[in-house]
């Protein structure tokens, strides 16, 4: 098969796809440098958006035209699709595979900007392997955000040179509560972390499909295994211990102490370095305001600054917020920008903050009716931690709540918004909590195939979608999933789940 290509920016994406083209038909690729006539065409039209492409598959020839290197990418992810979806179909023919894909016109761009997938690593640690593995899954679907929750109570999973305890220390717990917070614990000692040099390794492979890193440092909540590490940052001083239960905690760090700001700014300083991303994520959620109301260095910083509490909101609301500014202005001094979720809305909102709305869509609505860029993620739509089925004994333990395939497909991130304030939505995606999932294989489970449906969610145009139609492509969707070893959920089990429940 000759391929041919005009453009530098074709160059890596192309050599990237010609193996996976090689496995999948048996069909060694060459490529030429000079449009050819038959064969594999690739050619840049600067009319088409950054990240649309053309395809057009005929008789003799695979024309694909596309503006910037992520174009032909994802151009070239759906003919792979196309081909393997053909391949499995195929027949022998004279002790060989035939294989054939259809004629078709495509011309795509996606609906949002925004399509991300978050993994949350803070209560299980997977490795450089299965991150890598979940990047592969969505480039499959065509998504460009990787949200990298790297911080929390449970752990500390990110080298930071300058406060080597926060992983020599912070990235252990000693036991890990059994079931759904009983009293019981396994008594095993469990964690992890990534290196700097290996988290700028996944940076790289993400990259090299299209996908933008996001880190998360949660602060000024969430931090119990940082103060585990340092105990001078909290506002009682400890005994603190990375800690081997889920939920909320009100031991957070002392913000009245400028010690733990400089921390956070140190911290911000080596997350810059090892992640290139525009965005920073730095949390906000979940962090209780019990010890500053009684913390004498918080009170001071509140008398300092002139906090003021007012009919919506405390000083220690104010105070989180004096925080979230400080450090939007460090990283916006550094070029980039914070992420935090919809609880910074509960103060002074950062002036440049985008908010990630995870309670339900009203937080981004808010947000959004303010003039923040927003990220939607709601948790009724959006948490694939949650199950899959009501029927819950023949599902794997998991968190709570239900979100069904179908509950994910029919996700309007801009509904209830004008056209304008719907400008502020930059996209959504999904994200998958993990005190209940502590194994790849179930990574797996959990995401499969809700993140289909996510995918269409987030790239096709609101009039296109249709559910019925998304269902007949499941099949072969399926199969694909068993031919590459994937573990996920039987796509069509809620429906025989939902029959079995009302019989009973």
């Amino acid at each position: 098969c000759i391929a041919s290509y005009r453009g530098d920016s074709v160059t890596l994406v192309f050599d990237s796809f010609k193996d996976d083209f090689q496995k999948a038909t048996g069909i060694k690729v060459t490529s030429v440098r000079s449009e050819a006539k038959a064969g594999i065409v690739l050619s840049v039209n600067q009319t088409l958006a950054p990240e649309a492409y053309k395809l057009d598959v005929s008789p003799k020839q695979i024309r694909i035209e596309a503006a910037r290197p992520a174009g032909f990418y994802y151009a070239l992810q759906t003919l792979k699709q196309l081909i393997s979806r053909h391949v499995m179909a195929g027949v022998a023919v004279g002790g060989r595979q035939e294989w054939s894909i259809p004629t078709v016109e495509i011309e795509d761009v996606p609906r949002f900007e925004w399509r991300g997938f978050m993994l949350d690593e803070g209560r299980h640690f997977f490795g450089k392997d299965e991150v890598k593995r979940v990047i592969d899954i969505m480039s499959t679907y065509k998504m460009n955000r990787f949200h990298w929750h790297l911080t929390e109570d449970q752990g500390w999973r990110i080298e930071i040179k300058k406060y080597p305890k926060l992983t020599e220390i912070g990235a252990w717990r000693d036991r890990t509560v059994i079931g759904r917070n009983t009293e019981e614990y396994d008594n095993t000692r469990y964690g992890g972390f990534y290196t700097q040099e290996q988290a700028k390794e996944i940076v790289k492979y993400a990259g090299e499909r299209y996908i933008t890193v996001i880190p998360e440092v949660d602060l000024p909540g969430h931090m119990l295994a940082a103060l585990a590490a340092y105990p001078e940052m909290g506002c009682t001083g400890g005994p603190y211990e990375v800690c081997p239960r889920w939920g909320v905690f009100e031991d957070v760090l002392c913000i009245g102490n400028e010690k733990s700001m400089q921390f956070l700014e140190d911290v911000m300083a080596e997350i810059i370095d090892i992640f290139p991303s525009k965005y920073i994520h730095i949390g906000g959620d979940e962090a209780p305001r019990t010890r500053w109301k009684k913390c004498p260095k918080c009170q001071a910083r509140i008398r300092t600054e002139k906090l003021k509490a007012d009919k919506n909101h405390t000083a220690e609301d104010r105070l989180q917020s004096y925080c979230m500014t400080r450090i939007e202005k460090l990283l916006n001094s550094k070029g980039r920008q914070i992420i935090g979720w919809d609880e910074i809305l509960e103060g002074d909102v950062a002036p440049n903050a985008t908010v990630m709305s995870w309670r339900g869509s009203a937080g981004g609505i808010k947000a959004a009716q303010l003039g923040h860029d927003v990220i939607m993620t709601p948790n009724d739509y959006c948490y694939f931690d949650y199950y899959q089925s009501e029927d819950t004994r023949h599902e794997p333990f998991a968190i709570g709540g239900f979100v069904p395939l179908e509950k994910v497909y029919s996700l309007n991130p801009t509904a209830s918004l004008t056209e304008e304030q719907a400008k502020h939505i930059l996209g959504t995606q999904a994200n998958l909590w993990t005190e209940y999932i502590p194994t790849s294989e179930q990574v797996e489970y959990m995401v499969l195939p809700r993140m289909a449906a996510l995918a269409e969610v987030q790239w096709t145009q609101l009039e296109k979608k249709d559910y019925t139609n998304f269902t007949t492509r499941l099949a072969g969707l399926i199969g694909l999933y068993r031919r590459d070893g994937l573990n996920y959920r039987e796509p069509f089990r809620q429906q025989a789940d939902s029959t079995a429940t009302e019989k009973k």
